[in-house]
């Protein structure tokens, strides 16, 4: 999996877990956009700040899993449709 930090947006507090839990490369944004799947992560003022992709469906749903244990909540795991070009959206509760 990819990861990106998005330039004029400040990282969230729990940032470092999601790089201590996760098994990411660091990128540039446009190969993060690339890959099949995008995870975006919210700060504290709700801007999508980090972005997470993943080629294959497993690695995405380890991410989700991961990010969910962190005590993260996915905005959209009740949907079936992407939303804004992600598949996920994770932000603290």
């Amino acid at each position: 999996m990819k990861t990106t930090l998005l330039d004029g947006f400040t990282p969230a507090k729990f940032d470092k877990h999601i790089i201590g839990n996760l098994l990411l490369d660091v990128a540039s944004v446009d190969d993060v956009r690339k890959e099949k799947m995008l995870i975006g992560v919210r700060n504290e003022e709700g801007d999508i700040y980090r972005l997470i992709g993943a080629t294959k469906v497993n690695s995405f749903m380890n991410a989700v899993e991961e990010l969910g244990e962190l005590g993260l909540i996915d905005e959209l795991q009740n949907t079936e449709e992407p939303k804004d070009g992600y598949d996920a959206i994770f932000s603290e509760a």
